[in-house]
């Protein structure tokens, strides 16, 4: 594979800066949204596991070949599902970084100016995009993985007029992560107005008219109501007026320098550059101005989940590139050390702050049977211990608990439990006819770290399918707890206490 200019790839070097990345940044199992991708990847490889509660994976799965993808890759290969993962994180990671470079050769002439976009951005994979409550890359595997550096290379391409490389490169996100790939499909639309007219880019995108088309008919215009609402307001980065000023900057910030790359007249680059640059302004604003109108009137909130906020994530990331190679061009020219130097600080600096999202954790994590994390090694126990068909009750709001470091139960642990608050709610915030099923088993298991006997003899009753519990805390005299370790404990769901009305 060769890049987008003269020569070829520089393979080596690349692969070193996937290796720098990994340490860096780090890689955690089944933690935040993998908690919805993970689970749908081993059921599609594993059929038997997860007879419970599927709905809260599935509705994300079966608009994605993410998971057939990756199932179907472990199966080929005869690797374990967390190697699996692991593995294709890898591959997602070097991919990031290859594209990097793709698009830097589109965009700057300079070799200097490549490196320092490519060696910056390495540095700042996971750096937050705004308020849209997301990375630019996760350090765990989701299909943004794989979105990320496809959508890239299809920009790249396209500014490259490979226009049949950027077709299979935009056709791909669409299957793995359709929601990015009508991002993907927007920026186009916008290149080909700027392409088309080049002082202007008029307001009529064909891609917002195409857009509307494709609106699944469950859209309709009301005030959310009931528990959807109660899920949907617990997004409150949906909603443009919960941001503060500093965020508004992460939006308009990076505007205005594109909108300097686009006037300026700056060494190192090519055309690519200033055409991509002036396209992310009118890109950018017209989100806004959709985001604005969503949040405008209550009878647009069905609506607000369309999230287009969150095509901010691609505007940050060409972003990053083009700053960073122009930042390399000027500054590296008398002081070749001088980015070096910067990025090992950029590098430092997210390396504290990887370490102090997932104190409890190891940076890099690493399948195994076992795990330093109490949380996570509880859930190991239980995927190696009991039934397959086995259902659990766990605290709904436990993704809070400060030791979990937001590990997922269902990722983990390959059983099923009943809904919880934050990431199932998540799932209901974009698919509303989960709402009451996930309000009424959240609230089930609401303060389950405190249940005496008596309660869990009535969720017994309320949810019989459960027959299994994990208890953060002490477990209730008589409990039938076989695993008790580090303040946890697996228990046995008691048996039902008999009714009044049976009673001698």
């Amino acid at each position: 594979m060769k890049s987008t200019t003269d020569g070829r790839l520089p393979v080596l070097r690349l692969a070193g800066l996937t290796a720098a990345a990994l340490l860096i940044h780090g890689y955690h199992l089944g933690v935040e949204d993998a908690e919805i991708y993970l689970p749908a990847a081993r059921w599609f490889r594993h059929p038997a596991l997860y007879p419970f509660g599927r709905e809260f994976f599935l509705s994300h799965a079966r608009l994605s070949l993410f998971g057939p993808i990756v199932a179907l890759t472990g199966r080929l290969t005869h690797l374990s599902m967390d190697w699996t993962f692991f593995a294709w994180y890898l591959v997602t990671l070097f991919a990031t970084v290859t594209c990097s470079w793709i698009f830097a050769s589109a965009c700057f002439a300079s070799a200097r100016a490549r490196w320092s976009a490519v060696l910056v951005m390495t540095t700042l994979l996971t750096m937050p995009v705004a308020n849209t409550g997301l990375l630019i890359m996760d350090p765990y595997l989701t299909a943004r993985s794989f979105s990320t550096p496809l959508t890239l290379y299809a920009v790249a391409c396209l500014l490259e007029r490979r226009f049949a490389r950027a077709g299979v490169a935009a056709v791909l996100t669409a299957a793995i992560h359709p929601q990015m790939a009508v991002y993907l499909l927007f920026l186009i639309a916008v290149l080909w107005v700027a392409e088309v007219n080049r002082n202007r880019v008029r307001a009529r995108v064909p891609a917002l008219a195409g857009a509307i088309g494709i609106i699944p008919a469950q859209f309709h215009f009301s005030p959310a109501s009931g528990p959807y609402r109660e899920a949907l307001f617990s997004r409150d980065y949906f909603f443009l007026y919960n941001w503060s000023w500093y965020h508004w900057l992460g939006l308009l910030g990076p505007l205005a320098f594109l909108y300097w790359f686009w006037k300026a007249d700056l060494r190192g680059t090519r055309p690519a550059f200033r055409q991509i640059s002036f396209a992310l302004i009118p890109f950018g604003l017209i989100s806004i101005a959709a985001a604005a109108l969503l949040c405008s009137s209550p009878s647009f909130q069905m609506f607000v989940r369309l999230q287009p906020l969150r095509s901010f994530d691609l505007v940050t990331l060409i972003f990053v590139l083009l700053a960073s190679g122009v930042l390399g061009e000027y500054l590296g020219q008398r002081r070749p050390w001088a980015i070096g130097a910067f990025c090992v600080g950029l590098a430092a600096g997210m390396f504290v702050v990887a370490r102090q999202t997932y104190p409890h954790s190891q940076q890099v994590e690493f399948p195994a049977s076992t795990s330093p994390n109490p949380w996570v090694n509880t859930l190991l126990w239980i995927r190696y211990n009991t039934p397959t068909d086995a259902v659990f009750a766990v605290d709904s709001r436990y993704f809070k608990d400060p030791v979990v470091d937001v590990h997922g139960f269902r990722a983990i642990s390959e059983r099923s439990d009943l809904a919880d608050y934050y990431k199932d709610g998540g799932v209901v915030s974009l698919f509303p006819k989960l709402a009451v099923e996930w309000k009424q088993m959240s609230d089930a298991t609401y303060g389950l770290n405190h249940f005496s006997v008596a309660q869990f003899q009535w969720l017994k009753r309320e949810y019989p399918a459960v027959t299994w519990t994990v208890i953060h805390g002490s477990a209730p005299v008589g409990m039938d707890c076989p695993y008790q370790r580090k303040s946890f404990s697996v228990c046995r769901m008691p048996g039902l206490a008999a009714s009044p009305e049976n009673r001698l």
